[in-house]
């Protein structure tokens, strides 16, 4: 009873205030502003968006993105939720784990970026390298250069390795390189789509451990295709991509960061060069701070979470293992058919191709973007060229699980021909 009371004479002081307001003389000045702010707009409603969304089909097979399976698609459709609910949270934790999986680490500090591959590249970069500090990096194609002009932007000091696309670093060369520059932070590609080639990884943490150097792996063109081991491998950071292997659709990163890496991260002297990608704030987001209570940084993409979240379970029931055998499996089919027409692979060697994008030298004689556009033409089907350093020299064909069937090797061989 005294709730109701206490309702009404709020309702009824509200409305008091409203009346004695709209009393109150009109000042000369504000009429003229509230007149124009009622005017009628000037700019129509375009005709475009009086059409219905039309959205034809593509079969994907470029480097990404990949065609997402029904079930993704579903989890992505699903009612909105706050993406600060308990039951947020909740899915964030299950996609923790299951990035832990993916990765095969046992990292506290992972999260999912809000953003591309990119978004994650970024983060990885200002968070742990500040303004004047060594940064070496492995230039091999297009995420090299990405990378390099990242930390050349927020003011690092960056030495490059380069080899022509697909060329491999030895171990040897990347310990002399440690050994002159002195780096805070070491960059490699572990699957440059852009000439289609799974870098070695192995020794290579334990020489930037050696030289108190982190050692930063992009893993997006390979992630769930290509075996790779975090924690084993000495990797301190490791990001990848949503869009790739493991069909999701595009707009949110994995990323994680080990120890050593967040000893490096949370003791700088200032903050990192971008608010949305501070690290402080988004571990508290993703509860990897140890606070009780999670505090509002930015809004997540709450869909985008949904479809990741799905996509890390079915790489979870299908198990790591497998998806790289039946990826490295299918794309072998793929290989022996392109090769029995004549055509020739990029990588050379077998054991050094990635299974999630082969890349086929472009033949001489041949307009690669014509024979691009031929293909999407005539038979709804995306393929790309080269990127960065192999424009003109390749085709990539993507391989992302969803279209990684040994029926779609047969549509594709013949094609590409």
């Amino acid at each position: 009873m005294m709730q109701r009371t206490l309702f009404r004479r709020g309702a009824l002081l509200a409305q008091k205030a409203a009346v004695e307001v709209s009393l109150l003389p009109m000042s000369a000045p504000l009429q003229p502003r509230l007149d124009r702010a009622m005017s009628s707009v000037t700019i129509p409603p375009p005709k475009c968006m009086l059409r219905p969304l039309e959205v034809p089909f593509r079969y994907l097979f470029g480097p990404g993105p990949s065609n997402v399976p029904p079930r993704v698609l579903a989890a992505g459709g699903r009612g909105i939720i706050g993406h600060l609910h308990p039951e947020m949270y909740e899915i964030m934790n299950d996609i923790k784990k299951g990035i832990q999986y993916a990765f095969q680490t046992q990292n506290n500090m992972t999260i999912a970026m809000s953003g591309s591959g990119h978004a994650a590249m970024e983060c990885a970069v200002f968070n742990t390298v500040e303004l004047g500090e060594s940064v070496l990096v492995a230039v091999n194609g297009i995420w090299g250069e990405r990378v390099a002009e990242i930390a050349e932007r927020m003011g690092a000091n960056v030495h490059i390795m380069v080899k022509a696309p697909g060329g491999v670093f030895s171990n040897g060369e990347i310990e002399k390189a440690l050994a002159k520059h002195k780096p805070v932070l070491f960059f490699l590609t572990h699957g440059e789509s852009s000439a289609g080639l799974a870098h070695p990884v192995d020794g290579i943490g334990d020489l930037c451990r050696k030289h108190n150097t982190l050692f930063l792996v992009d893993t997006v063109a390979s992630l769930g295709a290509s075996p790779i081991f975090m924690d084993q491998q000495n990797i301190d950071i490791l990001y990848t991509g949503s869009q790739k292997a493991l069909n999701a659709p595009p707009g949110t990163a994995p990323i994680s960061f080990n120890e050593r890496a967040c000893q490096k991260m949370f003791n700088r002297k200032t903050k990192p060069v971008s608010y949305l990608f501070d690290m402080a704030h988004l571990s508290n987001y993703w509860g990897n701070d140890g606070q009780p209570a999670r505090l509002y940084h930015h809004t997540g993409p709450v869909s985008g979470f949904f479809s990741l979240r799905e996509s890390l379970a079915i790489l979870a029931e299908k198990g790591l293992e497998e998806s790289w055998r039946h990826h490295k499996e299918v794309a072998g089919y793929l290989w022996k058919g392109l090769e029995d027409m004549g055509l020739k692979l990029f990588i050379q060697n077998k054991d050094l191709r990635l299974p999630s994008v082969t890349t086929i030298a472009i033949p001489e004689g041949y307009n690669w973007r014509e024979m691009l556009q031929y293909i999407m033409k005539h038979h709804n089907m995306e393929m790309t060229g080269g990127l960065g350093p192999s424009t003109g020299m390749v085709k990539q064909m993507g391989w992302l699980d969803n279209q990684c069937r040994e029926e779609s090797t047969l549509l594709l061989s013949r094609l590409s021909h």
